[in-house]
């Protein structure tokens, strides 16, 4: 018979709402009830009353299709008929990952639609897709880091069933599929946990509200609450991995953190799913021990992101250096982030006022990845402006080339690859008019303390915030948008055909830098990439009894034995290869890339 369970050890009764009737469910250990009901079955709605309250979700609801204030619904995951027994993820130095956002990605913002762009990710060199948070929010738009139902794919996105479709498509076309999870804190919209149990800290809170309950009495229950949640990504829904948000603002100062828990139960699993698993994590610590295995003292995650390369990469193409920017700016900064993962690694941080992270010696360079804009740095600018609204074309030519080229695993952002004239604004949906004001002034405070225009930032619950955040896919087969997107195909194909640029040995990355002409080169085995990052054109060297055929360039280069003229603001790269020496703006660019 069907059983139904919950946590609730703060209620005296609780019954359980199911089919028109009210069943009173029995006392377990630990503080869990139980019921078993022939009424439990795929498709029933139901809800939990604490204490004779009003009717209440699940928190561990699979599903919840009138949104967060609504019944749960029962779901049977035994149902799907998975078509992707052959699947096997390809080895994490191959990773090409695509951030996106599911409602802005397409018009029809739904996971069905995702599906038909799968194809032209496959042809782009995507080998996975990372999906922003995609479970139970408030309405039926957010960035999804205010979700509270953490075991529901979101209904307005096509729910359990939808999710899965995705997936098994994405596979079926040789894709993986990260899931973006927040285990460091729930929205406040819809949030019902701490009426059940010790889910919170109240005494400790972070940016964003109440921390998560580690460590605490009663945190024995509530890890596994989060625990089970990721091994159910990879167990009910086929998932890749997980991009784990913020694991700072994760307290837990136990011998065993939850984070090197998390990795250990998952990496069990491993040989009962038969494919691989990968948790990638995002941290502004600067610390290697994130990425360590556990026999040397770390937690045992696969790779975390190097904010340091995307700061570093933005301030000195950019200039902008306010704020976190504060400390980059230079060549050498960039320099820093490619040879080491961090631009500081132990130093002093300006931002900071500090020294600041940690040495990260015998690394692998797949133990971090770089990228050259994501959701946040992106959305948490006041007008949500895009790399493509700050640099020239050229300059967005020289970073692609410097994220897929780098030792780290790359990942783009949404429409990046043709340089998407659209806006990524941050925009949400609540339905207490308090908090919606509260949201727009504190957005407001955050980007007066950058020094930013507060008067310039988009109302994120005006439906028109929304709707101009979605990407313009028609804008692709037209110049200058066509032009980089065939950049980026190319840069794509080149990783993929050297061996140097997918080895992951930070020991074979060389990096000379000129701070005073603005260059850099980053030597990878038999591979040179060359950058000029000033308004003048600038003789590098060039290295000896080294292959120096041009496979790519964003210029015209002029090459002989003393070294190699590189114009302004252009990127080269040299290697072995059977092309002639050809630059980009020689190539026809075939229809598929429109």
């Amino acid at each position: 018979m069907p059983r139904v369970s919950v946590w609730a050890p703060l209620a005296n009764e609780v019954q359980l709402e199911i089919a028109d009737q009210s069943l009173l469910m029995e006392p377990g250990a630990k503080g869990w009830r139980h019921i078993d009901t022939e009424l439990a079955v795929h498709g029933a709605d139901y809800a939990f009353r604490l204490d004779g309250s009003e009717p209440l979700p699940d928190p561990r609801s699979p599903w919840q299709p009138y949104g967060v204030f609504g019944k749960s619904r029962i779901v049977d995951h035994s149902r799907f008929h998975w078509t992707d027994h052959d699947w096997s993820s390809v080895n994490l130095g191959a990773f090409v990952m695509y951030e996106l956002h599911v409602g802005t990605f397409t018009p029809a913002g739904t996971f069905e639609a995702v599906i038909e762009k799968l194809e032209y990710l496959k042809n782009l060199g995507v080998t996975h897709i990372e999906l922003m948070p995609v479970v139970e929010f408030v309405g039926d738009r957010g960035w999804g880091y205010d979700s509270v139902d953490l075991f529901a794919p979101h209904h307005a996105y096509g729910g359990p069933e939808g999710l899965k479709q995705l997936i098994n498509a994405c596979h079926n076309k040789r894709i993986g599929v990260i899931l973006d999870v927040v285990y460091n804190h729930l929205g406040p919209s819809g949030n019902f946990l701490s009426r059940f149990g010790h889910y919170f800290m109240p005494e400790m809170p972070n940016v964003w509200g109440e921390p998560i309950n580690f460590s605490g009495p009663h945190s024995d229950e509530v890890r596994r609450f989060f625990i089970d949640n990721a091994l159910m990504w990879f167990r009910d829904y086929h998932a890749d991995g997980l991009r784990i948000d913020a694991i700072q603002a994760m307290i837990d100062p136990t011998s065993f953190h939850v984070l090197e828990q998390l990795a250990t139960e998952v990496d069990a699993i491993e040989g009962h799913l038969r494919r691989n698993t990968v948790i990638i994590a995002e941290s502004n610590k600067n610390d290697p021990r994130v990425v360590k295995h556990p026999l040397a003292g770390g937690y045992g995650i696969d790779s975390q992101w190097s904010d340091d390369f995307h700061h570093a990469l933005h301030a000195l193409l950019t200039g902008d250096t306010s704020g976190y920017y504060e400390g980059f700016g230079s060549v050498a900064t960039l320099a820093n982030a490619i040879k080491n993962g961090f631009s500081f690694a132990g130093s002093y941080y300006a931002a900071f006022q500090r020294r600041h992270g940690r040495p990260t010696f015998g690394l692998s360079g797949h133990k971090f990845v770089a990228f050259m804009q994501n959701h946040d740095q992106i959305g948490n600018r006041p007008t949500g402006e895009r790399s493509s609204h700050m640099m020239s074309r050229e300059q967005l030519k020289m970073a692609a080339a410097l994220v897929f080229t780098s030792p780290f695993l790359p990942l783009l952002f949404m429409g990046e690859e043709w340089g998407a004239s659209t806006p990524f604004y941050y925009f949400t949906d609540h339905h207490d008019e308090v908090l919606a004001d509260a949201v727009r002034e504190g957005r407001r405070q955050d980007f007066s303390q950058f020094g930013w225009d507060p008067d310039k930032v988009p109302d994120p619950q005006d439906m028109d915030t929304f709707n101009k955040s979605k990407l313009n896919w028609d804008e692709r087969g037209n110049e200058p948008y066509r032009n980089l997107l065939k950049w980026y195909h190319d840069l794509a194909d080149l990783r993929r055909k050297l061996p140097d640029l997918t080895d992951g040995r930070m020991q074979n990355v060389e990096v000379q830098f000129n701070e005073e002409e603005k260059w850099l080169a980053m030597h990878r085995g038999v591979v040179t990439v060359a950058c000029n990052f000033s308004g003048e054109p600038h003789k590098l060297p060039r290295r000896k009894n080294k292959p120096a055929e041009v496979l790519l360039a964003s210029q015209p280069v002029k090459i002989d034995d003393e070294g190699m003229t590189v114009p302004a603001e252009s990127v080269v790269i040299l290697g072995p290869g059977a092309k002639a020496s050809l630059t980009f703006q020689s190539f026809t660019v075939p229809d598929q890339y429109g």
